[in-house]
């Protein structure tokens, strides 16, 4: 099984590791190119291109100056699974995971990133903000999708075997940066949505933590096939037959 996740805007650096395993991304010469064209940015450029603070851009473009791509662990460089901390990997909770549990992850979880393609969960990151919507220019390509897709797909297909479970669990705006027509297996999709007002629908913060808890769900259990994925019962949800499809995964609560 292999599943897709999207990063997260915030970041720990604080909290005490509590493994020290960790690992290279596979991506590190193609993030360095992208990292030359963001020095080039002004904080100024910076606050423009993301629509963010002038404060958040100045922080970043220091962030851009600074950034070694340092492959071991220091103050300012950790592994990815327990440096992203947004919604999404408050629902994964990887530092109440055994090491058994985050090495079976390593395997199987490609976590999507603007700066870096992919990352595994033990690949150490230094902190970075670069949506994968970005209009950056990066060489001849006119957008990180351009950039990353066609490496991103090869990367995956690389590693899939046949027949091998694939899951979505990424964003809209992430998941956008895979090839599909490329990808050598189908696509299974979760998704997650509760009732509010009598109706049903997406709420994102919910559907953003449930993400996270599917991961730990398919960590806990050994889920293998899409079978096993429909037990998902965290957080009070539960698969309906009713809504899902054969690739689309409906749980609601």
């Amino acid at each position: 099984m292999k599943i897709v996740l999207s990063p997260a805007k915030s970041l720990d650096f604080e909290t005490a590791l509590p493994l020290q395993k960790h690992t290279k991304p596979i991506f590190l010469d193609e993030a360095k190119e992208i990292q030359h064209e963001l020095k080039n940015q002004s904080p100024e450029d910076l606050s423009k291109l993301m629509s963010i603070s002038q404060k958040l851009a100045d922080l970043n473009w220091q962030r851009n100056q600074d950034r070694k791509f340092k492959t071991k662990i220091s103050e300012t460089s950790r592994q990815a699974i327990f440096t992203l901390d947004g919604d999404v990997y408050k629902g994964l909770d990887a530092y109440s995971m055994s090491e058994e549990k985050l090495l079976g992850l390593q395997d199987s979880l490609r976590i999507l990133s603007g700066l870096y393609g992919i990352l595994r969960p033990l690949d150490v990151m230094e902190a970075y903000r670069l949506e994968m919507g970005i209009s950056l220019p990066v060489g001849h390509n006119k957008n990180l999708y351009e950039f990353w897709k066609p490496r991103i797909v090869a990367a995956l297909n690389k590693e899939l075997k046949k027949d091998e479970l694939f899951i979505n669990l990424a964003s809209v705006e992430y998941f956008s940066a895979i090839d599909t027509k490329a990808l050598k297996v189908p696509v299974i999709k979760p998704e997650f949505k509760d009732y509010k007002n009598g109706e049903l629908k997406i709420v994102s913060f919910y559907a953003k933590k449930a993400r996270g808890m599917m991961v730990r769900f398919i960590a806990d259990t050994n889920a293998q096939s899409v079978d096993d994925l429909k037990h998902f019962d965290y957080d009070g949800y539960g698969f309906d037959s009713k809504l899902s499809t054969d690739t689309d995964l409906i749980f609601t609560r």
